[in-house]
């Protein structure tokens, strides 16, 4: 097994292999809404998946993890699928690929990122996004549209790594810009670049260091709940529904679904709202609806802990503007738009605080709004 890395290695740090990146994701606001056909508010981040990559003239498909030291080698049929999780990620953007009518080769590959996992930040999408843009420039001229190669991550989410999670999280790290959010229509796929350059304010993600595996977990049932709405309701998706139609039926549903679906309708607005404050400059206002999102995530979602709620109040004493919980939930971090003058106070607070409570400091990324999957050499 050593000799066939040595080996591969050598092979990809010679002439002909290509370069490819792909960011992990914040989300300003807009949790959880992705898969009820309604608004996020995403952008990709200066930290990423690198993949070097070069076709090897096989059919087969031969990976190596930098970061975890494992190496996978597995053929393009569907049951070539190899164990390790993380390579059902590889394998699975090479079958969608092909499942749309896309060429795949045998490549060689080896990576690594900077993403921290279980953060919130999406490595797993940037890792598909990275390979889905690296399968459509290498073989297939850059024909598949973008928007395409964020549904073929996705669909590797659902049908190899048991993930029923919606079209965020890759859109996010295929379609992300310098300098700019993007609000997307998860219905119909629209979306609009929002700048965004927040003199005087800095994003910065506190990490409790808890983590979480989404896999068989809360996430899926979250779904379930809001699905079970929408079908009482008589329509597709909680995108549609207002808080009026939802009371309409409250008899008719489980109070857990009920709290649910009031959640994702609020959350709904929240999002628009922030466009419309963003489009005049008001932080103030982006704030206030961040704080509102995280008390809907831990109250009406429970989809938040301990931790990340605690980390959630040290931003309110300390007068961060906004502060909420990102990510699917049950671990990660909490994102934060903190006024500069009170970002040194605000990170020696947290980190004395937390460490205090639970045993040891939370980590701190800061994080700039950049550009997404590219093509770097």
């Amino acid at each position: 097994m050593k000799e066939k890395i040595k080996e591969l290695l050598k092979e990809l740090f010679a002439d002909g292999a290509s370069l490819y990146a792909s960011s992990g994701r914040i989300n300003l606001i807009g949790e959880h809404t992705d898969y009820n056909g309604g608004f996020v508010f995403p952008g990709a981040i200066d930290k990423c998946i690198k993949a070097k990559i070069k076709e090897n003239g096989t059919d087969k498909v031969r990976v190596y993890s930098i970061d975890i030291d494992d190496y996978a080698e597995f053929g393009l049929n569907e049951e070539d699928a190899p164990e390790q999780q993380w390579a059902r990620y590889i394998f699975g953007v090479c079958r969608e690929t092909i499942k749309r009518g896309g060429t795949v080769k045998g490549f060689d590959a080896i990576f690594a990122g900077d993403i921290p996992l279980g953060a919130g930040l999406s490595s797993s999408a940037a890792m598909e996004s990275c390979f889905a843009f690296a399968l459509n420039d290498m073989f297939n001229d850059n024909k598949i549209e973008k928007y395409e190669l964020a549904r073929i991550g996705q669909s590797t989410e659902h049908n190899y790594c048991g993930v029923n999670c919606g079209i965020m999280d890759q859109f996010a790290s295929v379609h992300g810009k310098k300098d700019c959010l993007m609000r997307l229509d998860c219905r119909s796929g629209e979306f609009e670049y929002f700048p965004f350059k927040a003199d005087g304010y800095k994003l910065v993600l506190v990490d409790s260091v808890v983590k979480h595996e989404l896999v068989d977990s809360p996430y899926n049932k979250r779904r379930e709940s809001c699905e079970r709405v929408a079908k009482t309701l008589g329509i597709e998706t909680l995108r549609d529904a207002e808080m009026d139609d939802l009371n309409r039926v409250k008899e008719q549903i489980s109070e857990e679904d009920y709290m649910r679906a009031e959640y994702v309708i609020g959350e709904k607005e929240r999002v628009l709202a922030v466009c419309a404050a963003l489009e005049k400059g008001d932080f103030e206002t982006v704030g206030q609806k961040m704080y509102e999102t995280h008390a809907g995530m831990s109250k009406l979602y429970e989809v938040s802990c301990e931790e990340l709620d605690y980390l959630n109040d040290i931003a309110k004493e300390c007068g961060v503007t906004g502060s909420r919980i990102m990510g699917g939930g049950f671990g990660g971090c909490t994102i934060n738009l903190v006024k500069e003058e009170l970002y040194d106070k605000f990170i020696a607070t947290a980190k004395e605080k937390f460490a205090a409570k639970y045993g040891h400091e939370p980590k701190v990324y800061d994080v700039v709004i950049s550009d997404g999957a590219r093509r770097i050499s």
